[in-house]
C-alpha cells in the first residue's frame, strides 16, 4: 500500500543484494512523520540507522517540511536512546489512536 501513497518516502537499504534496513515516513504538507525504522539486528550499530533517518530528513527538507514527528512505545527504552542520540525531543505530547 505504502507504494501507491508517497513512495518516493519509502527507503529500503541494501547491502550486498540483501536488503538489511527499511524506513517509511510521510508528509502532510504540515509536518513530516516517520513511522517505521528497522534494521536487520546483525546490522545495528553501524551507522544504518542514522543513515536512513537522514535520507528520509533530506527528502522532507527538499518537500518544503520544518519538523518531523515520530511515535515510539514508552517501553522501548533502545529506541528512545537512539533517537536522542541523533538529535530528536520528547514533545512532552501523548499519541492517542482509535482502531476502526
Amino acid at each position: 500500500m505504502k507504494l501507491q501513497v508517497q513512495p518516493e518516502l519509502f527507503f529500503v537499504g541494501v547491502i550486498s543484494s540483501h536488503i538489511v534496513s527499511t524506513i517509511m515516513s510521510g508528509y502532510d504538507g504540515h509536518r513530516g512523520w516517520i513511522y517505521y525504522l528497522a534494521v536487520d539486528p546483525v546490522f545495528q550499530q553501524n551507522g544504518i540507522g542514522r543513515r536512513m533517518v537522514e535520507e528520509v530528513e533530506s527528502k522532507l527538507r527538499k518537500l518544503g517540511c520544518s519538523k518531523i514527528n515520530l511515535q515510539v512505545r514508552n517501553s522501548n527504552n533502545s529506541a528512545i536512546a537512539f533517537y536522542k542520540h541523533i538529535g530528536f525531543l520528547d514533545d512532552d505530547v501523548i499519541g492517542m489512536g482509535k482502531r476502526l
